[in-house]
């Protein structure tokens, strides 16, 4: 399918490795200008170097803090007037809310919902002025199911949430839409660390505390960034013009409920 964004331009944040780099890549394969963001521009320039190898060459970087207000400012300087946004930030560490200061609460919100909002906002109005725009967030399965131990991530993305519902449905008669898309466990580096770090706390190893991990899912397997970036292109998509204030679950199958 053509998905009929060939030509467009797509800032892509958090974009070095993982579903961020799922996305990119799966937006250059339809003929976008991408560009991505990450923190650190040894591994940003690697990403960008594989991509420009396989996909095409149209790909800008910005080695930047995107929940810092002059890493966005850099972000946007680089590509000021995107017709795709893809917001993505690493989620806060796990603990137990009883040691969790003020502090840990703002850095939280920056990050999960304070960022994403202040990108949209900067980005918007020029989409609906142009009568096109696909924004998508990328948050987490804990929207739908809080992970207990994950409380900074919950409350923070489930705000983001909010503020999208809301804003979703004033920006779609413009062609302008902003989804979430709320993954599950994907085979990424970060899931790998998680299982790491669980392993120097037990008595199990990484392999099989992953293995644990998988079976318990019904698909029995984890998600890959490429399918994750799939997902996301058709968001992004001119036929996804009639979808916006959703959220979208990819966790092959492991939330059980049935809304």
């Amino acid at each position: 399918m053509d998905l009929g964004i060939q030509g467009k331009s797509a800032l892509v944040c958090g974009a070095s490795r993982g579903l961020g780099l799922g996305c990119a890549e799966a937006l250059l394969a339809e003929g976008v200008h991408v560009t991505i963001v990450a923190r650190d521009p040894a591994v940003l320039e690697q990403a960008a170097s594989a991509l420009r190898a396989k996909v095409g060459s149209s790909v800008a970087t910005v080695a930047a803090d995107i929940t810092a207000a002059e890493g966005r400012a850099a972000a946007l300087a680089a590509c000021p007037q995107p017709d795709i946004l893809v917001t993505n930030a690493g989620g806060p560490p796990p603990g137990d809310f009883r040691d969790w200061s003020r502090d840990d609460w703002i850095a939280a919100l920056d990050a999960n919902m304070l960022t994403p909002i202040e990108l949209i906002k900067a980005t918007v109005d020029a989409m609906m002025a142009r009568k096109f725009g696909r924004i998508v967030n990328i948050t987490s399965n804990s929207v739908k199911a809080p992970i207990d131990a994950l409380g900074l991530s919950n409350g923070a993305r489930a705000g983001l949430t909010g503020f999208v519902a809301g804003l979703a449905r004033k920006t779609v008669k413009h062609n302008v839409t902003i989804n979430n898309l709320l993954p599950g466990a994907f085979d990424t580096d970060r899931l790998a660390a998680i299982f790491a770090g669980a392993a120097q706390s037990g008595n199990r190893s990484a392999e099989e505390i992953r293995e644990s991990r998988r079976v318990m899912i019904p698909a029995q397997r984890f998600g890959t960034r490429q399918e994750f970036g799939a997902v996301c292109a058709f968001l992004c998509s001119a036929h996804a013009g009639y979808m916006t204030g959703q959220n979208i679950l990819l966790d092959g199958g492991a939330y059980p409920g049935t809304y």
